[in-house]
């Protein structure tokens, strides 16, 4: 049988003489990716609880949430991106060395922004600065070269992230006070509108390939509401900063993002965990953007609610779904998984949801309650590592390139 990609194109038949880790972009950014979540809620619970003290570019607030917006999710972005550009395009993107060049890039990002000390002080604004340009310029030749102009969409909106983390970083060095915090949650509202435009090409054909259920469809509307009223949230937030109507306009944005999963068979996914994982991922989206309008509305929910139903919530359960599948398909092995990597999907999706309760529903144990999530997002990805980095870093079974 053929082995499946992300969508159905065949790999190249020739085994390639470059080591097995940098013959796609998943393989290293997806391994990153998850050593870097196994890291950073430990470091972040110990700054929290006052047992270990953070000395990075930022202040440990803005340090937590800057990594992982631009550094986590950037990862996974840029291992997806760089994977299914080559297959929409018929051409490769980086691999080899150019893309142990760009994993570097990212990696001098990661260390510049928590061990500033180490380097020139100008350093960690020009190497955290440097990756997403360097990233689009690789995804933009074979998208132009091969006319695949649909997809320059999401090449904005990755040069969009790049503004947005310019603006944290414009305010660290005095040019726009004030700006670190919602550099940060615009970067959250571009990475929610490009899970938006991928979970709708892909959330509904996995979920036909993955369960057999034919009724299974997209509604194209739904799709046009869904991404648009995404993208318009985004627009709000950038020209109307800190405004309660544009909160309030992300619950219609949580609605067309909600409707559009009544079409895409998600209780003919339980019995297929690479499949309802995706889909718990996807709901997290309308869930955040609901309680958005919602904590806009009364001060018994907080903001933070919402912030983590999309991260934790959203981007948790969504990039490692997707991370555990495009691994499996892309090397050859069959679309199964066992019983640690369902742990690892039931421990994240625990994790979220423990998160986005926990300020408002366990009174003075919501320290506690934090603490219990973070080690269960912590285990969830060590899960992943533990089944995945030999996958990562062998040849694909089936002796292809890729």
């Amino acid at each position: 049988m053929r082995p499946v990609a992300l969508h159905g194109e065949a790999p190249s038949s020739v085994r390639s003489p470059i080591p097995a880790l940098t013959q796609k972009g998943f393989r290293p950014f997806f391994l990153l990716a998850a050593l870097f979540a196994v890291a950073i809620l430990p470091i972040w619970l110990f700054a929290l609880s006052g047992r270990f003290q953070i000395h990075a570019y930022l202040d440990p607030t803005h340090w937590h949430a800057h990594e992982m917006v631009f550094g986590y999710s950037v990862a996974v972005i840029a291992g997806f991106l760089l994977t299914a550009v080559g297959n929409w395009t018929g051409r490769e993107t980086a691999v080899g060395f150019p893309l142990i060049l760009l994993a570097l890039l990212w990696i001098l990002g990661r260390v510049s922004v928590s061990l500033p000390g180490l380097f020139p002080e100008w350093f960690p604004f020009v190497s955290d600065l440097a990756f997403l340009p360097a990233l689009v310029v690789v995804l933009a030749r074979p998208i132009i070269a091969a006319k695949n102009f649909r997809n320059l969409a999401l090449l904005a909106i990755v040069l969009g992230l790049f503004v947005c983390n310019l603006l944290v970083h414009l305010d660290l060095v005095g040019v726009l006070p004030g700006w670190r915090r919602h550099g940060a949650l615009l970067g959250l509202d571009l990475i929610v509108l490009i899970m938006v435009i991928i979970a709708g090409r892909v959330i509904p054909m996995f979920t036909r390939n993955g369960t057999g259920n034919p009724g299974v469809r997209s509604v194209p509307l739904l799709e046009r509401l869904s991404i648009g009223s995404a993208a318009l949230v985004a627009v709000c937030d950038a020209i109307f900063p800190n405004q309660r109507w544009v909160s309030l306009f992300a619950g219609v944005a949580g609605i067309a993002a909600g409707a559009r999963m009544v079409t895409w068979g998600t209780r003919s996914t339980l019995r297929f965990p690479l499949v309802w994982i995706l889909h718990v991922g996807y709901a997290w989206i309308p869930v955040g953007l609901l309680l958005r309008a919602l904590a806009a509305l009364t001060p018994s929910i907080p903001p933070s609610s919402a912030t983590h139903a999309l991260t934790v919530g959203a981007i948790g359960c969504l990039t490692l779904g997707m991370m555990a599948r495009v691994s499996l398909g892309h090397t050859g092995r069959a679309l199964s998984i066992g019983p640690t990597t369902v742990a690892s999907f039931a421990l994240i999706a625990g994790s979220a949801l423990l998160r986005v309760v926990g300020p408002w529903a366990f009174g003075r144990y919501t320290s506690t309650s934090y603490i219990v999530a973070g080690s269960m997002w912590t285990l969830a990805f060590l899960l992943y590592l533990v089944v995945y980095v030999p996958i990562l870093t062998s040849a694909r079974v089936d002796g292809r390139s890729g």
